[in-house]
Parts: C-alpha cells; structure tokens; sequence
C-alpha cells in the first residue's frame, strides 16, 4: 500500500484502533472456538485476511433472539443468523433461518394451503383445539376431524367422504371448517373453503366477465372443498343445476371430499333445494342433488348455544 492510505494507516490513532478491533475480533469466544475447531485448516494469514468477516460474525447474533416477528430482528439479515465454515482453506459466512423466521414461513405455508372465498379472517385462523367442547356433539365432532387427519397420515390418501354439519344459527359450524382446513394445511393438503351464498352471486356475475367456467373448475377440482351455509342463499334454477349439481356430481365421480354446512337437515334442505325464485317446485331435480351431497357427505348435527348472540 502507497501514497495517502498507507500514511493514512500510519497514524497512530488509526493503528490503535485496528488492533484494537482486531484484539476485540480474535479473542471472542465463538471467534475462538471456531479457530481452535479448524486450527489445522486456517493459517495465520488466512486469519488475517478474513478478520472482516469474522468482525460481520460477531456484530451480530447467532440465537435467535425470541421477538414476535423477524421485522424487530436487528441483523443484517433479518431472520437470519450467521454461522462460519471453512471452504477450501478460507473463512466463508453463511446465513441460516432463525427459528422465528422458520415458524412464519411454516404459517404462510399454511395460510397458502386454504384458499378462501368470501370467508371470515377468524374462522380461518381457526383450530380443533379451540373448538369450545360444552356438547356432545362438538365432542364427536372434534373427534371425527382428528381422525380425518389421521387417516390422511396413515394412508396418505385423503377419504372420499367428509361431513354434512348441520345445526342452529352461530353454533360455530363455519369454525370447524377453517380448523380442519388448518389442520390438513399443516400436513400440506390444500382446501378451499367457499361462503355459499357470496359465492353464487359471484358466480352470476362472472357469466359477464367470461370467467364462470374457471371459477366452476376451481371449487369443484379442489383437493378438499368446504362449502359454508349452504341453504342460505336464494335458489334458483340455475344455480342448484348449473353450479352446484355440477360440482357435486363432478366430486362424486372423482371421489374428492366436500364438507357443508347448513341450518337445514337433509330433509329440510332438499326442501329448499326444490323451491326456485320463480316459485317453482322441483322435487326431481331437488332430489338429485340431494343424492350426490348425501353420497359426498356423513351428516353431523351440531348443538351448543350460540356464540353470536
């Protein structure tokens, strides 16, 4: 080194401070047990040389410091810490997930596994341990969803047939669907879980945009659907032939799980299923569909009070 930088490296005040951060660098405990590990690959001008990335190693901290979200993380990385190696007889620095940032991507890899339509933030967030146990029926409930998991583990096949929840008003059954659906995202199998009546609505406007077919395919194509309030919606004609029968009959002949949920029982739903807008009575076709969702479903009646009031 020539000129001004060597002259500038000549003055005391800087020379003092080198090797004063040199001194700060080498006798670090973690600086030094990394040296003593690799003593027999690391000369001393190796050493020398890589004291920058050694000073990068100690700035910061290599534990994960615990705080709610990688945003507050105060390394250069946020959500990543810092580890040493030696590769071909030089220092290299690498960066590893800390565990917060490990548990945020594992729960946007869940929320990436349910796909929502019109449904509420809450009832996504949901999970089979929090559902609150004060009936029987929540009881079994509970218990049917955990073994659905189950079987989906063991077998790695997910069964044909979900469930036909059935009960009051704001007894909570849209807060099974979004715990199961957390529970098979955790297991990397993808739901989508649809609000009824919103999603007929859409389905009328988009015979405008031109999109009804590929939003048809992607609710009845889906690995596990979740139909929420079902019976909820004013029926007409087409919507219970042209959407709905076709999406049941297509999860049917593929053998693809569907869960529902409805105020009605079965009885009472065909009823409603019959009765169009124009004020038609249609018990034929009614009936037909009642065939495929009793095919696609085991019913569950859920009671408890209600948690809305």
């Amino acid at each position: 080194m020539n000129g001004p930088l060597k002259r500038a490296i000549n003055v005391p005040s800087f020379q003092e401070r080198y090797e004063a951060m040199r001194r700060e660098i080498l006798e670090n405990p973690r600086v030094q047990e990394f040296l003593t590990e690799h003593a027999n690959e690391l000369s001393y001008a190796t050493i020398e040389r890589n004291l920058p990335k050694l000073h990068e190693f100690i700035s910061q901290s290599t534990t994960c410091c615990g705080c709610d979200n990688t945003e507050s993380c105060t390394n250069y990385l946020k959500g990543f810490l810092p580890t040493l190696r030696v590769v071909r007889s030089t220092v290299e620095i690498d960066y590893v997930r800390c565990e917060q940032k490990i548990r945020e991507e594992e729960r946007r890899d869940v929320a990436n596994m349910i796909a929502s339509m019109h449904m509420p933030k809450d009832v996504l967030q949901a999970t089979i341990q929090d559902l609150l146990i004060d009936d029987e029926s929540r009881v079994m409930i509970a218990q049917k969803a955990a073994q659905f998991v189950k079987t989906t583990l063991e077998t790695g096949k997910l069964p044909a047939k979900g469930y036909y929840l059935y009960g009051k008003f704001g007894v909570g059954k849209s807060f099974v669907l979004g715990a199961l659906a957390n529970e098979l995202a955790s297991i990397k199998i993808r739901s989508v879980v649809v609000f009824v009546p919103e999603f007929l609505r859409e389905m009328k406007n988009a015979i405008g945009d031109n999109t009804l077919n590929e939003k048809i395919d992607y609710v009845k194509k889906a690995p596990v659907l979740m139909l929420d309030d079902l019976g909820a919606e004013t029926m007409t004609a087409w919507t219970r032939d042209e959407i709905l029968g076709t999406i049941f009959h297509y999860r049917m002949a593929e053998q693809l799980p569907t869960f529902i949920t409805s105020n009605f029982n079965y009885d009472e739903l065909e009823h409603h299923l019959a009765q169009t807008q124009k004020g038609d009575i249609e018990v034929v076709k009614a009936g037909r569909i009642m065939e495929r969702v009793k095919a696609l479903t085991e019913p569950i009646e859920m009671r408890g009070k209600n948690r809305r009031m």
